[in-house]
């Protein structure tokens, strides 16, 4: 007798239908599988044998064979426990295939039948939902998740004697409804950081606004101490709330990760913070059977790298290759598997390894030194950073005065604005900051009058800069006028903009 349930496999962030089959014949008996399968998923027939048993079900000595199709594609995982063993009992007689009809299943299993959770169900019920599936059974650990996609039914199952009881009789399983607008509004007051705990560094902190007015990436330089870690981790508060489809997309992301909330979505932008040991594929993602690093983690939101210069410069390099393009490749034999990469690059750096230059009397560092420690950032991977801004140690009196300072209201106000000017600029394209126009695009959006332009001229000679590093100055512009409301870049925007070009000497 034959059997078919419906599942999914992770292809990296990707999800992809496949189907379990299951057939029982008489013969010697036995349990075999296969369809291009990893060792964990091999051993689900032990799993899946042991946890029948122990859930009250005995299956009289057959030949089973499970398939699962496609065989071109390589699955890996322990999701495919609950569809195997309700389609083994399918094709035994004790559920009727009528009933699997339209339904998807993904879980794993104990050997008492209890089921777990697993990675992915986010990103599994959208696929199950554009196969055309109706409902949904999934581990009641990720029902959370897996309710926050509308059009289908999502049940959570403890485990798989309520499985089958409820395809059997109808017993209903534990559902949830989880209303993702209503989520992403909720103010959490309170429980941000705001930036008016920051005294004085006031350019430091007009360089952040920039930064987040147009999703510019931005490098702090200063002795230890100075506040860089500070602003940095003050910016998510200053960037616009995340779009249902924004949500969503990070949501996947996380899901496949295992770093979802218990809320089953994320409502605030990514701000991850990597320690500077982490592994090139701890930064970009990979592994055997890939999944997403910081970078993709980032997605949407603020990726910062603390002491800059102590991360391993072959792991630094591989952050150029997203920053241009909003997406990292990862290379298999299996195939290629392209992971989300578009965030906002926030890093610091000491002025040298004992972090006191240029103050003589208290570094000690050669010069030699001091340029070595610097050169540990290559000059393609500095140009890409838009903003590069010097943090100051914080004068005394400005440390113990008492209010006056910005809230983090108050500057992301002006961010909003700068970026609901952004959003009407490039409706229909498929732009949608300042800091993703391509070179063809700032001559339609970035366009300067002949004696901004000259001026423009003595600046790139003067200063020798690349044509990167001189769009990118066109960028950082454009987003100084948008912050004023100015329809047009003017010498002031320009000027502002080439204040926040380093030094290339240290380069």
């Amino acid at each position: 007798m034959f059997s078919l349930v419906k599942s999914a496999v992770l292809y990296g962030i990707e999800c992809r239908m496949i189907s379990v089959e299951a057939d029982v014949s008489d013969g010697l008996p036995g349990f075999s599988m296969v369809g291009c399968l990893s060792s964990e998923v091999r051993e689900a027939q032990d799993r899946v044998r042991t946890a029948l048993k122990n859930s009250g079900y005995r299956l009289p000595p057959k030949k089973v064979t499970v398939n699962l199709a496609p065989a071109d594609i390589r699955k890996s995982g322990s999701g495919y426990d609950l569809p195997i063993a309700v389609a083994v009992m399918a094709a035994h007689g004790f559920l009727p295939q009528e009933v699997l009809q339209r339904k998807f299943l993904v879980g794993e299993l104990g050997l008492d039948g209890s089921i777990h959770g697993i990675h992915g169900v986010l990103g599994m019920v959208m696929e199950a939902r554009k196969a055309g599936c109706t409902s949904c059974i999934v581990p009641l650990a990720n029902l959370r998740e897996g309710s926050v996609i509308e059009g289908v039914r999502v049940y959570g199952a403890r485990n798989l004697k309520e499985v089958v009881t409820h395809l059997v009789s109808g017993v209903d399983l534990p559902e949830e409804s989880i209303n993702i607008e209503g989520k992403i509004s909720e103010e959490k007051a309170g429980t941000k950081p705001d930036f008016a705990d920051i005294r004085g560094q006031h350019m430091a902190k007009r360089a952040a606004e920039i930064a987040a007015a147009g999703m510019h990436n931005l490098l702090l330089s200063g002795p230890p101490g100075a506040g860089k870690t500070m602003i940095a981790s003050r910016i998510p508060g200053i960037l616009p709330p995340l779009s249902v489809e924004e949500a969503l997309e990070v949501s996947q992301i996380h899901s496949v990760a295992g770093t979802l909330p218990e809320d089953g979505i994320l409502t605030e932008r990514p701000f991850r913070m990597p320690h500077h040991t982490i592994s090139q594929v701890g930064l970009a993602g990979g592994g055997a059977n890939p999944r997403p690093g910081e970078i993709s983690l980032a997605h949407r939101g603020v990726l910062y790298l603390d002491e800059l210069p102590e991360f391993r410069k072959d792991t630094l390099e591989i952050l150029r290759q997203p920053l241009e393009e909003g997406e990292i490749r990862i290379s298999r034999n299996s195939g290629q598997y392209v992971f989300p990469a578009e965030f906002m690059l926030v890093a610091s750096r000491n002025p040298c390894g004992c972090g006191y230059f240029p103050d003589r009397s208290r570094c000690r560092c050669s010069d030699y030194e001091i340029k070595k420690y610097l050169h540990r950032i290559s000059r393609p991977l500095l140009e890409r950073i838009d903003l590069h801004v010097e943090v100051q140690q914080i004068p005394y009196e400005d440390l113990v005065q008492s209010g006056g300072e910005e809230s983090t209201a108050e500057i992301r106000a002006r961010v909003l604005r700068a970026q609901r000017i952004q959003r009407e600029r490039y409706s229909g394209s498929s732009c949608r900051f300042n800091a993703e126009l391509t070179a063809a695009e700032l001559e339609e959006y970035c366009p300067i009058a002949p004696r901004e332009e000259q001026w423009m001229k003595r600046i790139y000679e003067k200063k020798q800069l690349t044509a990167r590093t001189y769009h990118r100055l066109l960028k950082v512009a454009r987003t100084i006028a948008d912050l004023e409301g100015s329809g047009t870049i003017e010498r002031r925007h320009l000027d502002e903009a080439i204040l926040y070009r380093p030094v290339e000497a240290l380069m």
